[in-house]
């Protein structure tokens, strides 16, 4: 099976906020896909929308499936063409190359972002309290059992993040200590 065909989780960019119109689109192609979702907190003037499940990220989406299958999406239909393949630059090379995340990583995330829960926090990871190392830990009861995160300080309390390196994280509500175990690095 060539690199190509390999099903992956790919982090895809979405241009002109059209991320909800892109998973319609991918849904009704049976293709998996997943779209972090959170609720919108209230804003000043009382918003009509305060409360409503919207998308965590006004541009990201992630697609599991073979990267040929995503080029023919995008050069075959019309509606695909605001898909965009994240890169990063090689430090060997110097050469871009395309994002994918493990199925492993995914899982974790997945585990955690599926719950729309409001106390749930989502990040670009170019958030700079990201870049401070933390303690990385294992959950160990609870809804979140298994899930491997850091421990980061949001607005003053200690939360458990699920870091995608590099695309998003998600900082888990309120996990007990007595719940967590060290993991070493």
């Amino acid at each position: 099976m060539s690199p190509q065909e390999e099903v992956k989780w790919y982090p895809m960019r979405v241009t002109y906020n059209r991320v909800e119109k892109i998973k319609k689109l991918l849904d009704e192609k049976k293709i998996e896909n997943f779209l972090p979702m959170c609720h919108k907190k209230e804003q000043e003037g009382g918003d009509n929308n305060a409360g409503k499940l919207t998308p965590a990220f006004r541009n990201l989406i992630f697609i599991h499936s073979s990267m040929s299958v995503i080029i023919s999406l995008k050069h075959g239909w019309e509606e695909f063409e605001p898909l965009r393949f994240m890169v990063r630059k090689s430090v060997i090379s110097g050469l871009n190359s395309v994002i994918y995340i493990n199925d492993e990583d995914m899982d974790n995330f997945l585990r955690v972002a599926t719950i729309t829960d409001e106390d749930s926090v989502f990040f670009l990871e170019d958030s700079d309290f990201l870049r401070k190392p933390g303690k990385r830990v294992r959950v160990t009861e609870g809804d979140f059992a298994d899930v491997e995160g850091v421990i980061k300080r949001i607005k003053g309390n200690k939360r458990v993040v699920v870091q995608l390196e590099g695309i998003a994280s998600v900082a888990i509500a309120f996990v007990p200590a007595r719940f967590l175990e060290p993991i070493d690095s």
